[in-house]
């Protein structure tokens, strides 16, 4: 029996703090890593934050200086992809030797965007998924993604894929993960409502795959003194409650959900209940009807700027 032991860590950011949340990321690694697990799995937006709650100053029509302020302060602590500290994480998941799945907040230019990266067991970065459409006021401040970012990577333990939070409610999306053969399915969240759970369990007995969603755990004193939120509350108030899980191929739970704490859920992954689950469903295979259904992916990076020809020839030296 081929069997995977997956870890899912249930923890906060240091909010805004990117090395800070660094060093938390490696700690966790080490200790998932010492509890035997080879597939490590964090939640959405884990580096730098979820900024819930906060309305970065926004109303229609208006826009507030401190709102502007802090977006500048979430940008500044984005990270680039790739760059510093994707090198660090690719060394903590080599040191560690696991594949390594874990939410950012990645900064291309003066756009942010909400993104999952893949990291091997050899500390290379397989590559990353960026959100298709944030959700509701996420909009303000997180970019679209476009279908150049839906990876499905080949590993010795199955097919590696994320689709974050609230992306899992777009059938068409999940159908095309499914397509690509997905078995190890990720999904970093945010969404710590009790209806999550049943998600989960729908898509695990939909796609016939192994779901592992992490979820943060985080209170009013994980984020800045200045953080303002619509209402005051105490500093121990949850403002993240986690919920995070772990669900067999038939939407069996494994393990989970935890709510209101930080931990790490473990859970060994026999590979094998993947074909033994297709007997009688496979989404895109067998139970499929592509004379009835079909879907188009574009995966074409879509630029906002295309530079059609060259201007080397005014590069020419024209003198006498």
């Amino acid at each position: 029996m081929q069997t995977l032991r997956a870890a899912v860590v249930q923890a906060g950011s240091v909010a805004f703090d990117t090395e800070a949340t660094l060093d938390k990321t490696e700690k966790l690694v080490v200790e998932a890593a010492a509890g035997g697990a080879q597939l490590v799995v964090f939640p959405e937006a884990y580096i730098s934050a979820y900024p819930k709650g906060l309305d970065f100053g926004c109303r229609v029509g208006m826009r507030r200086p401190e709102g502007r302020e802090d977006f500048r302060r979430y940008w500044a602590s984005a990270i680039e992809v790739p760059g510093p500290a994707t090198d660090r994480l690719g060394e903590i998941a080599k040191i560690n030797a696991v594949h390594l799945v874990i939410g950012v907040i990645e900064r291309a230019d003066s756009t942010l965007y909400c993104t999952v990266l893949f990291f091997s067991p050899e500390g290379r970065l397989m590559g990353k998924h960026r959100k298709l459409v944030p959700t509701a006021s996420e909009r303000l401040v997180w970019g679209f993604g476009d279908g150049s970012t839906l990876p499905v990577f080949d590993t010795p333990h199955g097919k590696l894929g994320a689709v974050i939070c609230w992306e899992n409610y777009m059938p068409l999306l999940r159908t095309a993960m499914y397509s690509k053969g997905v078995t190890l399915y990720c999904a970093p969240t945010a969404d710590d409502r009790d209806t999550w759970l049943p998600t989960m369990q729908h898509i695990a007995l939909e796609g016939r795959c192994f779901v592992l969603s992490a979820c943060q755990v985080m209170r009013r004193k994980d984020y800045p003194a200045e953080y303002e939120l619509s209402q005051e509350v105490g500093p121990d108030t949850i403002l993240m409650r986690g919920g995070s899980c772990i669900i067999g191929p038939l939407g069996q739970v494994l393990v989970g959900p935890v709510f209101n704490e930080e931990t790490i859920l473990y859970a060994d992954l026999d590979l094998a209940d993947v074909p033994r689950s297709r007997l009688d469903f496979d989404v895109t295979g067998h139970y499929s009807r592509p004379d009835v259904f079909n879907l188009t992916v574009n995966e074409r990076p879509q630029t906002p700027v295309s530079f059609v020809g060259s201007a080397k020839h005014l590069l020419a030296d024209t003198t006498d």
